[in-house]
């Protein structure tokens, strides 16, 4: 029986300022109160599923420093598996240079250091992490190389792959082949297809289906969400809430997802537990704080 999601993913330290708005090339602004947050793409969306009821065991790597020992502290205090968490004695642990304007927008800038050595070595020796998993999630701030490696492994122990592909990049044919459910954002999505309209996402999206990838699930921020799969296209609108940071939505978005993919739920179901974890988040601050529990989003969903 599959029990578990695996997450091969990234570990950050997130360095986050508010700012009146974001400032224009060459441009010093003065900016109001800094934070340091739990972060990275990896990290967060092992974290929202963890929150949601998922049994989680992440992949990755730290630095031998101060971040380091605190995310791993993070992910353990949220009953994350650290088990296969490689310590880099080189590197530093990643971090991520954040700025969030008055609205809640956010422009992100990411220094991986020992993310970005994160091997297919590292991925095999945690082979034992797929047996039993029902969804392996990933991102893309890691080598590209370890997330092949990982989808082999899932394809091998009959896992789903789910994709969030950030930040983004171009993916080969073979890759996307082996998704299961892909889950871009629109700038995500403009890249991969070369479409970006929002008139035109159903086309991208359909674009990506006829080369190969099962289902294409886009996020569209304040818009809401499409999905097109084997049985067509749906869409649901955003909730309506009140936005201070959108930092955490669419790894909460995914993180939902793949909590609902492990228990068995449609791609429908799926996608509605993902619309409303990623409305609930960016209501609160930082990355993974603002990730919902369980009950907040059961809560959420009977009061709309």
């Amino acid at each position: 029986m599959s029990t578990h999601i695996v997450v091969v993913g990234s570990l950050n330290m997130d360095l986050v300022v508010r700012a009146p708005r974001h400032p224009q090339l060459g441009e010093t602004i003065l900016g109001g109160n800094f934070q340091t947050f739990p972060g990275g793409k990896g990290a967060n969306q092992a974290v929202a599923a963890a929150r949601l009821g998922g049994a989680v065991k992440m992949i990755g790597r730290v630095g031998n420093d101060s971040f380091g020992d605190s995310l791993l502290s993070t992910l353990k205090r949220d009953n994350v598996d650290t088990t296969h968490v490689r310590c880099d004695g080189n590197l530093p642990t990643g971090v991520a240079l954040i700025t969030v304007d008055a609205v809640g927008q956010n422009t992100i800038v990411v220094a991986s250091g020992a993310n970005g050595e994160l091997t297919p070595d590292d991925v095999e020796a945690g082979e034992a992490a797929f047996v039993g998993a029902a969804v392996l999630l990933l991102q893309l701030e890691c080598p590209l190389t370890a997330v092949e490696r990982a989808i082999e492994l899932a394809k091998k122990h009959g896992a789903r792959v789910v994709l969030n592909p950030a930040p983004a990049q171009m993916l080969n044919a073979t890759l996307l082949e082996s998704v299961d459910y892909l889950a871009p954002n629109q700038t995500e999505l403009a890249l991969l297809t070369g479409i970006d309209d929002l008139a035109n996402t159903r086309r991208a999206a359909s674009h990506l289906r006829a080369h190969g990838v099962q289902r294409v699930i886009v996020t569209l921020g304040e818009e809401g969400v499409l999905a097109v799969d084997d049985e067509g296209e749906f869409y649901l609108p955003a909730h309506q809430v009140t936005v201070v940071d959108t930092t955490a939505a669419g790894d909460a978005f995914v993180g939902a997802l793949a909590v609902a993919l492990m228990e068995g739920r449609s791609t429908r179901e799926a996608v509605a537990w993902g619309n409303a974890a990623g409305g609930l988040t960016v209501t609160r601050p930082g990355a993974q704080p603002s990730l919902p529990t369980r009950a907040e989003l059961e809560q959420f969903l009977q009061l709309r």
